[in-house]
Parts: structure tokens; sequence; C-alpha cells
């Protein structure tokens, strides 16, 4: 190989961020990104930012590399630093040419002497380390819409409704379902294996998906009452179950009741600031007078930046807390509030609740509002257009899955990585067996991948039955309850078993292997345990080999029962066609 020297402009490290964070009071992440295949060895050199001796001696710590994506090698070092709470630090580079570069935002031939100059981790305060609930990260979620999911035991029978309330708001549905129709089936989720229930929004509106609330302390009448909701969460907690609810604070419906008031009275409404009104009278076509979600003119916008929306909306936050009990909030369109408000919603919510699970519905870079005093997680749309690409589609190689998974996880903080929702479907996007041209392996695949995968991993409802639909009438159609018990569905309970019965492997780390041109393979690992999932994305079988620390013995296949041999050059695993793998190996 030609000697390389290094390429400085990869090299990129930043304090109080995703390269640099507590893990706890003890213990700091740090992370250097580098050039692909640049670097032989970074070291970080790290010391007591208030140490009484001069120069400063430090401990020299090796970095791992641990992810690689298309462009970059991201390096981590786990510095245990207890008693030392003020940390500074640099790092040591090296290349085949360049034997010893130091780096702390420049470049030296010799290591830096004044600490000033080193990056600094000031104090490592608790106050600021993320702070997810801890129940979250064994947490297995199911998104339900409630309009198609169930109104009776393993049923839903459409039931059409549409009544207007006393002030001529007409609430509809198209399907019939309803919270206690969620209630009665809690033995079929539980018996899935899931833990965590999110629903689409369950307030009055005057739409079958909820998103254009009227009324934000009033249950539709078309999903039930109140005491509805209460009886679902208390049947839920009964079984260690949670339930989330979606709040959409970013706009509402033309009928709630300080828009109407605007529309009568203009800029003599008290609520005219609660808006975004360009042009009085309020125009709604072809493009609406006042901001909405998109150009939607059903869906205004609320101006959370006005103190009063935000005491409003603040307060409907902890109403169903103390209500209901219910357990966190899915926040629609999050990425278009304002980051004070959703500050000043983490911190009340927390006093209410000091486990709430809050989410951001952010489909791209949410690293604004993920450094842990807004959202514990965000809706992880990323990964799932990863898993399009790859397994359904087939568009991307294994290698360039690989690299794009790799760079998501460098994205945030390793808390909140860890609480990412994982999804491979929702109510917003095409099903993926659709996508999968009902291939039912390459679905299978893409399933094997997400409850495996680090994070939280959601099931769209019927997911795990193996629905389809292309547009959203389609996408939200009633639940199959008829296909349950089906292939996928028990592969679905199989797979959902394995990651709670192994909490500490799918808490610990992720190690990609080298891909090839037909499959990918990683490991999930704990002190004790590895599990090795290799999956053929191919339309032909082929052999992997697999390099184990076991020589002798054998693995068996927890998918298939199947048992390979462990020799001194590793597991050679033969796999079908979109055929796939789990060998799980302990150590004791």
């Amino acid at each position: 190989m030609e000697k390389s020297r290094i390429n400085r402009t990869a090299i990129l490290h930043r304090p109080y961020s995703e390269y640099c964070f507590a893990k706890s009071e003890k213990e700091v992440i740090v992370r250097l990104r580098s050039g692909k295949d640049n670097l032989e060895a970074v070291t970080v050199c790290w010391g007591d930012r208030m140490g009484a001796e001069n120069p400063l001696p430090v401990t020299r710590t090796v970095m791992k590399k641990k992810y690689s994506d298309g462009l970059f090698d991201y390096y981590e070092a786990d510095l245990r630093s207890w008693p030392i709470t003020r940390l500074c630090y640099y790092f040591e580079i090296k290349s085949a040419e360049e034997q010893v570069v130091y780096f702390n935002d420049e470049f030296a031939a010799v290591a830096p002497e004044n600490r000033q100059l080193f990056y600094n981790f000031h104090y490592i305060r608790k106050e600021d380390i993320p702070d997810v609930p801890k129940w979250v990260y064994g947490a297995v979620a199911y998104q339900i819409y409630p309009d198609s999911f169930a109104n009776g035991d393993h049923e839903i029978t459409p039931r059409p409704y549409e009544k207007a309330n006393q002030d001529g708001c007409v609430s509809r549905n198209k399907n019939g379902g309803t919270l206690k129709g969620i209630t009665q089936n809690l033995d079929y989720l539980q018996e899935l294996g899931v833990n965590l229930i999110y629903t689409t929004p369950v307030f009055e509106s005057n739409s079958w998906h909820g998103y254009d609330t009227i009324d934000y302390f009033k249950i539709d009448a078309k999903w039930g009452t109140k005491e509805d909701l209460r009886e679902l969460v208390e049947q839920c907690h009964k079984r260690d179950m949670r339930v989330i609810l979606d709040g959409v604070f970013n706009h509402c419906s033309p009928d709630f009741f300080a828009f109407r008031d605007v529309e009568q009275k203009g800029k003599e409404s008290k609520y005219w600031d609660w808006f975004y009104i360009y042009e009085y009278p309020l125009k709604k076509e072809p493009v609406p007078s006042y901001e909405c979600f998109g150009y939607v003119w059903t869906m205004p916008k609320l101006n959370t930046g006005n103190k009063a929306v935000a005491d409003y909306l603040v307060s409907v936050g902890k109403y169903w807390i103390e209500e209901c009990d219910i357990d966190g909030w899915r926040l629609d369109v999050a990425n278009e509030v304002n980051l004070d408000f959703w500050r000043r919603f983490r911190r009340e919510i927390r006093e209410c609740k000091t486990d709430a699970y809050l989410i951001g519905e952010i489909w791209d870079d949410a690293r604004a509002f993920l450094q842990g005093e807004q959202f514990d997680s965000v809706m992880n749309y990323n990964l799932y257009f990863a898993l399009v690409d790859f397994f359904a589609k087939g568009t991307l190689t294994p290698q360039q899955f690989c690299d794009r998974v790799q760079y998501l996880l460098t994205r945030y903080k390793g808390q909140i990585q860890y609480a990412q929702l994982n999804l491979m479907g929702s109510h917003d996007v095409p099903r993926l067996m659709s996508y999968a041209g009902e291939d039912k392996q390459k679905f299978m695949n893409c399933a094997l991948y997400l409850l495996t995968h680090v994070g939280v991993p959601m099931i769209y409802y019927g997911d795990e039955l193996g629905m389809d639909g292309w547009s959203e009438e389609e996408y939200r159609k009633p639940m199959e309850w008829e296909k349950a018990g089906n292939e996928i569905h028990d592969f679905y309970r199989k797979l959902i078993a394995l990651r709670r019965e192994n909490q500490e492997v799918f808490l610990g780390d992720f190690e990609t292997l080298p891909a090839d041109a037909n499959t990918i393979a990683y490991i999930r690992q704990s002190r004790n345990r590895k599990i090795y999932v290799v999956i053929n994305n191919s339309e032909k079988a082929v052999t992997r080999y697999l390099q184990t620390d076991r020589k002798t013995e054998k693995i068996k296949d927890y998918l298939t029962g199947q048992e390979y041999q462990c020799g001194e050059e590793g597991m050679k695993i033969r796999l079908e066609p979109y055929g796939r793998a789990v060998l799980m190996e302990s150590f004791f």
C-alpha cells in the first residue's frame, strides 16, 4: 500500500457535541473524525485541567476505529475520568508517512504544553448529561392509527361515524377503530412482545387522521372518551406497558377556538398574535393568507413564540399526564416549532412525570433538537430511507448501506442514539411490503435488521402481519386481523423475544463487519455474549465466513436451529437467496 500523509482537511473534533459528551459523571466519550483508511493510530492525551503540575501530565488512551462511512473513519475512546471532573485533551495521530502529529484545532510536530490551548470539557455536570428515561432503552414500540386498528377483539368492523358537536364541528371516521378496541387487544400486543404503544392523535378534530385539533382537552367522540383513554393506560401499566400520545402543537384546526375568534374579529381578537396572519379577511385558497402546515388551509400554524400560546400548549402536555397518566409525547412537525418552547415543554413535562419520553417528528438531521434539553429521540426516518433503498428497492450495495448506517450512528450522543425511534413504516409513508414488491423474504430481512439495530424499534400496526399499501388510504387501511398467526407474525414474535431476553446485548456495542457483494454482517455485543447477524440481500445462494471467538464448538442459528461448526478459520455459513442467520456466542 502506498504510504499516505495525514488528510488534514478530513480531521474534525468539536467539544460539547456528539464528538465529546459525558456518559456519566465519571465517564466521557471522545471521538475524532479522519479520512477513510487514512490513519494508522489515534491516541487522545488527557489530564486534569486544574492540575497543579506544569507541564500537565497526561494519560494516553488509544482510540478505537469504531465507525466508517463512505468518506470518513470515526475513532472513539471512553475516558474513565473519575476523580478528575475537569478535563483537557489533545490528539496524537499517525499515518504511514507521518509518524506523529499533534492536533488541538491546529496541527503541530510537538505536543502542546499550554493547557489553555487544549480542548476542554470544563466540568462534568450531571444536569447536562442527557437523561433519557431508563425504561426507554428496553422498549419495543407499536404505532397505532386508532381509526384503523380495532373496535373489538381481533376485529375491525367499519362503523361510519359523522356527528356534529354543540359548536357545529363535525367528527368523522372511516374505519371505526376506537380506544376501547386497543384495550381489548392488549393480550395480542403483549404476546407479540411490544411494551410501548404510540397512537396518532385522539383529540377532537374534523378529520379521520386527527392532525387538525379542535379541542386539545377533549377525546374525539369517534374514538371514545377520556375514561376510555384512562382505562387503556391503566391496563397497559398493569402489563408493564407504556402509552404515549401524539401532540400536534405546530398547528391546529380552523375550528380551534382561538382561530375562530380571529376569523370573526380580525385584529380586534385577543388571539390575533396566536397565529401568523398576513391578510384579513382571511383567504383560504388558492394560497392561505396565514401560515399553515405546508399550505393546507385546514391546519393554521400556531405561534409558539407567543407566551400565551406556549402556556396553553404546555398545560395540554401536563393535563393528559395528570388526568390519564400517559408516559410521554410524540410531537408532530417538531422542527417548525421554536427551540425555546421545546426546552420549556421538556422542563415542565419532566416536573410532571420524571420519566416521560419525548419524541420529535423530525425527518432529517436533528442534532439541534437532541442535545439533551429538548427531546430524547426523533423518528429515525433517515434510517427508514436506508432500509427501503437497500432491503426493498435494492438500489444500494451492501457497502453503501453500511456506510450510510455507520454515518447515522455517529450523528448523536450515545444516550440519544440508543433512544432513537427506528421504523420501517408509519402512517406517513407507503408500507415496506409494497416497496419490496410483496417479497416476503426481503421484508423479513428488513424486519430482522430493524429489531437488532441500535435504538428503539417501532412496528407500525399490521407490519407484523405483512400488510401492504402504497397510497394514504391503503397504508392506513383496517388492520388485517385474519392474518394473525402467519409466518411473518411468528417471525416478529421470535425476534422481539430475542431482543427483550438479551437487553444487555442490544444496549451494547454495534460492530459492522466488512460487507461483500451480496451480504451484510454485524455483531451486537455485551460483556458476556455476542450475537452475529448475517443477511443475504441477493437472489442467489451465498457462503459467508465469520471469524468467531470459538474455535471448535458449534454455534446454533436462533432462527432455524441449524448448527454451524467453528474452526480455526472461523465459521462458514451458507445462506439461501434473501436468507438470514442469527448466531449467539456466550462467554462465561
